[in-house]
């Protein structure tokens, strides 16, 4: 039996970090063993929209970095959103400012979405993504459509046509499915060219809609994408450990105060992050699979950004630990559990 792992640093490539005080208490987490992380712009009261907001929230990242009393390597990679109203001048400049990706929430799929695209295939937003394919920066797609008569649970595969459509229109596009989470997802990824590829979060390696309203209302499992069934499931643990470069992690980490939770309408989201090396080794050795586990969290999604591999190692052992009930104002996913795999210095 193995007691240590030994892997390279993660790369995060789905990661809110919300603005401050929340900032400040969630990013270390993630910094413990990520060598990067990529910040969604979803954030409220300002949203990261141009080249000028890429800098404020890099800054505003920056410099709760500076203030860990243990500071390992970190960058996050920075995003912008992409609305109805953003040009290819904001794309160009955006990508001169740093952003590495620009992140699509169609009309009111999840958090923060209430600006969200309309459109997908119009004159205007065509030429943004042909900005974006000019310039090498990535398309980021929450792949869920919100239409009159559609479940919860079939957003993403009514999303599906349009991702393959846009995959096809702009080859030299780089198109990310976020937090793919149905076997018709994994199923599109695979079939689409080399152009696509997606991410998968741990918490939906671990769920199902039984546990979000199973068992009684569960709000620190709610999340969108919602988790679906067990078919669904499976099909993401098998491309997980599958060593296919296509799906690589995205935790989608993303942290509400616990009163924004356990309320008449919680918000959604799952803070994985404080517990994530842990949730991966664990579901990677009950598949047989923890040497596919380090090409998953730490290769496959540099490969896919073009950005080199990181340099610094992580350590896991073998060591139970419970995980704690809250973190400062926020309840971590799976609190309260037991885990066989911690991280250590």
């Amino acid at each position: 039996m193995i007691d240590k792992l030994v892997l390279r640093r993660f790369d995060d490539m789905h990661c809110h970090f919300r603005l401050n005080p929340l900032l400040s208490e969630v990013l270390p987490f993630t910094a413990q063993y990520a060598g990067r992380g990529v910040a969604m712009p979803n954030t409220r009261p300002r949203a990261i929209l141009t080249g000028s907001d890429v800098v404020w929230y890099r800054g505003e990242i920056g410099r709760v970095f500076d203030e860990m009393p243990s500071r390992p390597s970190f960058e996050p990679l920075m995003t912008i959103e992409i609305r109805d109203n953003t040009t290819p001048a904001m794309v160009t400049a955006a990508q001169r400012a740093g952003a590495v990706a620009g992140k699509v929430y169609p009309l009111g799929v999840t958090t923060n979405s209430n600006e969200g695209l309309r459109n997908f295939f119009n004159e205007e937003i065509s030429e943004t993504f042909r900005a974006m394919q000019d310039v090498g920066m990535l398309l980021l797609i929450h792949g869920e459509l919100d239409q009159k008569r559609t479940l919860v649970t079939e957003r993403e595969e009514v999303f599906l046509p349009i991702l393959l459509r846009l995959a096809a229109s702009f080859p030299g596009l780089k198109i990310v499915l976020e937090h793919v989470s149905t076997k018709a997802g994994i199923l599109a990824v695979e079939s689409a060219g080399e152009n696509v590829a997606a991410t998968i979060t741990a918490h939906h390696l671990c769920l199902t809609l039984n546990d979000v309203i199973g068992y009684g209302l569960q709000p620190h499992h709610a999340c969108m994408p919602i988790p679906k069934g067990f078919i669904d499931r499976d099909a993401l643990v098998k491309a997980a450990v599958s060593g296919n470069p296509k799906f690589f992690l995205g935790s989608d980490t993303a942290p509400h105060l616990r009163e924004k939770k356990e309320c008449a309408k919680g918000a959604c989201g799952i803070f994985s992050a404080p517990v994530l090396p842990a949730v991966l080794a664990e579901i990677f050795e009950r598949e047989g699979c923890l040497d596919q586990l380090e090409g998953f969290t730490s290769r496959f999604g540099a490969n896919f950004y073009g950005l080199p591999i990181n340099e610094g190692t992580i350590t896991l052992a073998r060591e139970p630990w419970i995980v704690p009930k809250q973190l400062g104002d926020v309840v971590p996913f799976r609190a309260g559990s037991e885990f066989q795999w911690q991280l250590v210095p």
